[in-house]
């Protein structure tokens, strides 16, 4: 009787080691994961037929709009889309339309968050829009100038301005060959690429 009770309580020692293994393990995988999620913005890369742009995201400051932009990113959306509207010494946009400048369907507009305190600084990222606030999609543009005076104001309309969500971090080089490249006039479209900036795809880095 003994012994089987003694038995019995070293399978329950054993089980019990082996959950304080298996518990430790997880906390372990846990703790290493915590820096990865933890203030570090997301950063992807953008390939295109003139070179690499990496953009960090501000995350932190603009999570509607960073969480929209990587939809679009992970679904490969903007994969094969082109720079449809390129003004030297303003802005480089782009994320909306393909070759030929056919317009690709997109998600819901979302909310603007150009009140979050980011400028729109020469190698900031920020989204495009129509006269409604907060008509935002896919398309963005790449500030090539300090334009100040496309930051938020107030909450009327006329004052809301365009939401800042990333910079690049590398290749404003590739930035400035994009913003010197030909356009003219194509069908109702005004400073379009003479030949077209194609982005080949978005990924994230991290």
């Amino acid at each position: 009787m003994l012994l089987v009770m003694h038995g019995s309580l070293n399978g329950i020692l054993i089980q019990e080691n082996q959950m304080k293994k298996i518990f430790l393990v997880i906390l372990i995988v846990v703790f290493a994961f915590i820096p990865v999620f933890s203030g570090q913005n997301p950063v992807v890369v953008m390939k295109t037929s003139l070179g690499d742009i990496e953009i960090e995201l501000y995350h932190d400051k603009a999570p509607v709009t960073v969480n929209n932009f990587l939809a679009y990113v992970d679904s490969g959306f903007y994969d094969g889309t082109v720079f449809h509207r390129v003004i030297n010494n303003f802005m480089i946009q782009g994320g909306g339309m393909i070759p030929g400048l056919q317009e690709k369907r997109t998600l819901s507009p979302i909310k603007n968050e150009a009140g979050n305190g980011l400028s729109n600084l020469r190698g900031t990222i920020a989204m495009a829009r129509t006269q409604d606030v907060n008509s935002a999609t896919s398309q963005f543009f790449i500030n090539v100038a300090d334009n100040r005076y496309l930051d938020y104001k107030n909450a009327s309309p006329a004052g809301y301005g365009y939401c800042v969500f990333g910079r690049v971090i590398k290749g404003m080089d590739v930035v400035d060959r994009i913003k010197s490249v030909a356009t003219g006039r194509r069908g109702y479209y005004d400073d379009v690429p003479v030949r077209d900036v194609v982005i080949i795809s978005i990924k994230r880095k991290n």
